[in-house]
């Protein structure tokens, strides 16, 4: 189960295995094995997320602990409705060094690709039930994923005005690492996921 540890992988000096082997080779082994026995975990709460939500969700796609020349920032998930499998719309499940975070997501590496164009992703965003939502967070695509979001409780409809073709907005929940000690991961991501499906599922209308 993820809990405030999990977090704590990502706390290293550096990503890149050159750096690493640079700088501190002798941590290595130890980086490589925390990442790999914490990835099996995110491997499974996955997979058991996958089996609750079933049809007509796609099997979900789940990032590696490394590429090869670098270990990850963060891990990284996402789920798909099967037959959006080619929409860069995404609902992505990020863990970090601050936090875990699920949330309505534009893929922007497949932007060019997708089924749908960013414009069509930002439909979620007309006619927010801003009550049902109240308690969401919500940030803008160019904030980082460590930054303080606002909840939409607090932020205006001026301030979601589009700044360019580009521009987008995530809507989602986040709770920081000391808290995931006191929450059942699995079902905080599966609830999370249901109730960003209207929106999802507006983005592809």
């Amino acid at each position: 189960m993820l809990s405030s540890k999990s977090c704590e992988i990502f706390n290293i000096p550096f990503f890149q295995f050159a750096q690493l082997k640079k700088y501190c080779p002798e941590e290595i082994p130890l980086i490589k094995a925390d990442y790999k026995a914490h990835w099996e975990i995110w491997k499974k709460l996955h997979l058991d997320i996958a089996h609750q939500l079933g049809q007509p969700f796609s099997e979900p796609h789940i990032e590696r602990w490394c590429n090869g020349w670098q270990v990850r920032a963060h891990f990284f998930a996402y789920y798909k409705y099967e037959f959006n499998q080619n929409s860069a719309t995404i609902i992505s499940v990020i863990l970090n060094h601050r936090r875990l975070q699920v949330c309505l997501d534009w893929h922007c590496y497949r932007a060019d690709r997708s089924q749908i164009q960013v414009h069509q992703y930002n439909q979620w965003l007309e006619g927010l039930d801003r009550e049902k939502f109240q308690e969401f967070d919500i940030w803008n695509s160019r904030e980082s994923e460590y930054a303080d979001f606002r909840k939409v409780k607090e932020i205006k409809d001026e301030d979601l005005t589009l700044s360019d073709a580009d521009d987008f907005w995530c809507i989602g929940r986040n709770v920081e690492k000391a808290e995931l000690d006191n929450i059942n991961a699995v079902e905080f991501i599966y609830q999370t996921i249901r109730e960003l499906l209207p929106l999802y599922e507006k983005c592809h209308q």
